[in-house]
Order: C-alpha cells, then structure tokens, then sequence
C-alpha cells in the first residue's frame, strides 16, 4: 500500500460531490400497506422536489401519479400523509392547488374538492364508504376568533362523485390529528391540542361513537399539562396510543377507561409530530406489534407478543423510518444504515431475517471515503449532552504533520429534532474533504426522554448554544480538531442558534446560516398557525424586553466573523425579512458576510440546481475564511468586507 498523499486539510479530492447529494436526495415516506401492496411517497430533487406516488405489487414497482402532480400537503406547512388507497383507486393532495384528487386504476386524476382548503392525515372509513381528513380551511372569511385557520376532521364521500369540501365532524380546537377508526366504523379516536402547546408539549386524547353525520358521547382519555399522547389506534375494541405518561413516550392500551402500560422502557416510541401521519407501531390480526424505539438517537424494531413480551428484531441499520404488517407474518419499514443510502425491507417476523424491497438511489461512492460516527457524551452547563463525531476519513489523503482539521459543528432544526448516526452524503461531503463535523444533539432534542427535551423550554438560545461549544470544547480537549477553524452551522432553528452562538459567543471562526430566525418577536409576528406560539414555550410569554436580549439582529456588537446565508424566496416558515434583515445589518457593521437567496424554494431546499449551488457556496466560503483552495470547480460566491 502506498502512503497516502498529504495536502492541506479541506482540499483533498472527494468523489462525493454537490451534485451527488442531489442524485442521492431521493427520500420515502408514508408507508401504507393496501391489499398486500406497499405503498409510499417518494421525492425527487431532480424533478424540482416532486413527491411521488410509488407502489410495490408482485414484485414489481410502479409510479402512480403523473407528472404534473406533485403528492404532497401543506397543513401546519411542514405536510405529512398525502394520500389514502382504497378499492377503488387513490385519493392524494396536490401540491400546486392542495385539492385532493382521485385516480382510478389507469385513469387520470380528476379533483373531488374545491379549492381554499388543504387536507392531510387521511383515513379510509371502509364500513361507511367515506374518507376522514385533517381539513385546514383557508378560505376568505372563515377565520376562527382567534383570526387563525380552522383545523378539523371531516368527512368526505369515497369517490367518484363530484366535489365536496366535507362535513366537519370534529371541531373547536386549534389543532387536530390522528382521526383513526375502530374496524367497525363506529369509534373515532384523535389527538387535539390548543395555543401555545406544541404537540410534544401537550395533547389531549379522545374518543367519541359515530354515525353517518356527526360524533356523540365524546370522551377525554388524557388531558394533563405534562402528557402528549399520540398515534392512536383500534386494535379490536381496544384503543391503543402512545404517551409520556412517565418519562418516555411509550404505548398504553384502554379497554374503556381503564389504562394499561404495553411493555414500558426506558426508550421512546414515538417522536415529535412535525408532520402528520407518522406510523411507529402497527399490530397484526394476532394482535401482535411492531414497534419502532428510539433511545439517545439510536433505534430500533421490536415485536410486542400478546403476552406483553418484548422482541428486539437484530437488524444492521441504525435509524428506521414507519412500519407497518405486510401480513400476519411480515413488515415492511423504511430503513437506515451508516453506511449505504435508505432502504425499504421486508422482514420475516418469525425469524427476524430481512431483504431489501427498493432502494431509490445508489450508493455513490466506495465506503472507504466514509466517516464512521463515534457517540460522545460531554459535560455542559446544565447536564450531559449528546452528539455525533464524524473524523475526516480517506483512503489516499491525509493532512499535513502536526495539523488538526477544521471542525464544522452541526445543529439540527426543530428545535425538537433529533440527529442520528445513519448515512447522510451532506456530512460525508465535508469529512471526505478533510473536515471533522460534530453532530450535535443539544438539550431539547428528542430520544432521550421529556427532561432531556425540556431542557430548552424557556432557554433556546442559551442551552443550544452551550451545548454547541461544550462539543467543541471537548473535541478540543480530546486533539482531534484545530481550535481556531470551527464553523457553526445550522437551519431553521438551527440557524438561529448558529446566529446566536456569533452574536453572543466568541467560539467560532465562521458560520453558515440556512433560512434561520434573526428576530424572534418578528418570526412570532409572522410565523404560519402551527407555529405561532412556539416562541412561548422556546424563551417565554411576549415581552419585547425578553425577546429583544435573546434575537441576534439586536446584538451585533459582538458579530465579528464571516456569515453565509442561504435563503428560500417562498419560504413560510422563516420568511425570507428574517435573513434579509441580518445581511443587512451585517453589511452596514462591515462584517464580511455572503447571501444567496434561491427562487421558488420554501423551507428547505428540494431543487438539484439549488441543492448542488448551496452546497458548493459553503465550501467556497469555508475555503476563503479558513485559508484552502477546494478542488472542486465551484462558481465564486461574492464576500462583501472581505480582505
């Protein structure tokens, strides 16, 4: 073997290149199994983001949905389930107008809803030959008092028929998810929750008997400060849901009004609702599940016997997406190792033996360029964190004698998120050309129970951080990374730590901003409904003198090192004033700063064009800031007050 090239750390050739995320961006979602067939979601960057209807049927994969259409919700923006199947065909959202659309076996698509609403989380109501639907109302003039769109549940024909908005069965509150159906039809359970509880915060837990036009004798199974209930679901006459009664979301079971805990654990069995519709345990006609558990961002699948015994599937992967019973004796579930792109499996539950169904994109390059994460756990301000360490890995390059690579710290978005260790080409991009990167799952991350979560309550902005630079300080303390070339990047809520960790903090050399908040009283002031009222439980109750010492774009003094800022024009969820605000305030200080906004994108960025722009923009960057000249052909992205 020959010894390896030595060239400055952050140049080394990568065959992981921007466009190869795009290529390999392709992600599944919304598992559902109808008739012995698998269905789901699919995305596509290089079709602009378009989400497609895919299905597996005697072995053979199909694309459903044509190519105008995009299956895809906005309901609270952030979407979720899109479509439902039943005997007659499909009925999905399309994105463009958010009407839901029925297509018949090799017929086209043809809207069965008018426009002004959004429809998401649906159900089949097979016993009474309709659909139950999350309904977000956005017409002109119909504005609950509180000036918010309406969210309930409502019912719609099965179709063909003509165009129905539905018949509200369920309303009163701010928020509604999960309507699920007893196998009769005759039991309606679901989740509610109001202002400004988030649904990890808070949710309450319902019941009512149904007939043809409305719900009656409505009963609340959970309504407590400290619980979140979510995912119900009939198994039989029996209801079951999981929820943080303790410390951990895990599943209980009601037979009436008595509750039963299902084989409790120290792990987590369900996860923050950001999207609607999300599946992590199913039961057979046995009445057996599979669940999938989470704990400190590893998962796992598990069958829950009738008994109440609990049996771990050995599988190779270390993050698994929804699962659900193919039949009495198979799953099927979305699957992530760290080594290789997503994969949908089936698995023998007998024997725990699996295959792999699909998998949509190819790995791109051979597994010596990747990055092997180590689990660290440090001390910080107010507890242990958590996070991931990927060293810079390559087969023929190495850095120069005596030097520590650059480190690029990561913070997730969510807030309530959660990073885990599984194959991402994004991280993989960076230590391929010689960066370390620290994943980090600060206090407020899910996985590792409601504490560890509610650690950021009142506080984001300052656990977030801390958290951020204790990783750093421990890397550091460890020889593993050059303490004077650290960058600090994020999105969303990630970004407005990466904001926060410049304007308060003196750590870092550099920052990547992606659509981050700047202002919090000016995100609260034009936030979408689903997140209105985040900002209570993230730093407090409204009071600008608060809000003011916690925003960035008010503490620029401090503001001394270069930021990139990646933006989406059409963004609803971190309007594009959020960033266009701290350029500017950037640019009249004469702190050196980059700005790339993107047409047409929202929050997040699903276009190849503007997958592969965004990626090389930073590396660019870093490469001007910390003193290296990438290999890669890039396009110079101006820095204003640069030298």
């Amino acid at each position: 073997m020959t010894d390896r090239i030595t060239a400055p750390y952050g140049s080394w050739p990568s065959p992981i290149s921007a466009a190869s995320l795009a290529e390999a961006g392709v992600s599944m979602s919304d598992l559902r199994i109808a008739g012995g067939d698998v269905y789901w979601r699919e995305s596509r960057p290089k079709e602009r983001g378009r989400q497609v209807l895919m299905r597996l049927r005697d072995g053979n994969i199909a694309e459903l949905t044509p190519a105008e259409f995009n299956v895809r919700t906005r309901v609270h923006e952030y979407g979720g389930n899109s479509y439902v199947v039943f005997d007659g065909g499909i009925v999905f959202a399309n994105f463009a107008d958010q009407r839901l659309y029925f297509q018949a076996e090799g017929a086209a698509p043809v809207a069965i809803t008018p426009s002004g609403f959004q429809f998401a989380d649906g159900t089949v109501d097979a016993a009474n030959r309709r659909m139950l639907w999350v309904r977000e109302d956005h017409r002109p003039g119909t504005k609950a008092a509180n000036g918010e769109e309406r969210n309930e549940i409502v019912a719609l024909p099965l179709p063909p028929g003509g165009e129905d908005a539905g018949t509200v069965l369920v309303t009163g509150s701010d928020f509604v998810a999960y309507p699920r159906l007893s196998p009769d039809g005759k039991q309606l359970a679901w989740i509610e929750w109001n202002h400004p509880s988030m649904p990890w915060d808070r949710t309450r837990l319902k019941t009512a008997t149904l007939d043809d036009v409305r719900v009656h004798d409505v009963q609340t199974l959970i309504d407590d400060a400290r619980i979140a209930a979510l995912e119900p679901a009939f198994v039989g006459s029996d209801l079951y849901a999981i929820a943080d009664v303790g410390d951990w979301w895990n599943l209980h079971r009601w037979k009436g009004a008595e509750r039963t805990a299902v084989s409790p654990m120290a792990r987590e069995w369900a996860g923050p609702l950001w999207q609607l519709g999300a599946q992590t345990y199913d039961a057979n006609a046995r009445g057996e599940i599979v669940a999938r558990t989470s704990n400190a961002a590893v998962d796992e699948l598990g069958i829950v016997s009738t008994d109440g015994t609990y049996r771990r599937l050995e599988l190779p992967y270390q993050s698994f997406g929804e699962v659900v019973w193919r039949s009495d004796d198979a799953i099927v579930a979305f699957a992530n190792a760290a080594d290789d792109t997503g994969v949908l499996i089936e698995i023998d539950a007998a024997s725990g033996t699996h295959r792999v169904l699909h998998q949509p994109s190819a790995l791109p390059v051979e597994r010596t360029y990747l990055s092997v994460p180590t689990a660290i756990e440090f001390p910080s301000k107010v507890g242990n964190a958590h996070a991931w360490f990927y060293p810079p890995t390559h087969p023929t390059h190495r850095g120069p004698d005596g030097a520590k690579p650059p480190l690029i710290v990561t913070i997730h978005g969510g807030p309530t998120s959660v990073s885990k260790a599984t194959l991402n080409l994004s991280r993989q991009y960076w230590t391929s050309r010689g960066f370390a990167l620290v994943d980090v799952n600060y206090g407020g991350s899910t996985s590792f129970g409601r504490a560890y979560r509610e650690r950021l309550n009142g506080q984001w902005g300052i656990v977030d951080v801390d958290d951020a630079i204790a990783a750093v300080d421990y890397l550091v303390a460890q020889g593993w990374v050059d303490e004077n070339k650290v960058a600090i990047r994020g999105g969303s809520a990630g970004g407005f730590t990466t904001l926060a960790a410049l304007a308060f903090h003196d750590r870092f050399k550099a920052g990547t901003n992606l659509f981050g908040v700047s202002d919090i009283a000016g995100l609260a002031a034009t936030s979408h409904k689903f997140e209105r009222k985040y900002d209570v439980s993230l730093v407090g109750e409204p009071n600008e003198a608060l809000y003011r010492a916690r925003s960035p774009i008010f503490h620029l003094d401090g503001f001394k090192e270069p930021l990139l800022t990646l933006q989406g024009s059409d963004d609803k969820v971190v309007p594009p004033e959020q960033s266009r605000k701290i350029v500017a305030a950037l640019d009249a200080r004469g702190v050196a700063h980059a700005y790339i906004e993107f047409p047409g994108e929202q929050h997040g960025f699903r276009q190849a064009a503007n997958i592969v722009r965004a990626q090389e923009a930073e590396l660019y960057f870093y490469g001007k800031i910390f003193g290296f000249t990438p290999v890669d052909k890039i396009e110079p992205v101006p820095i204003r007050h640069w030298p």
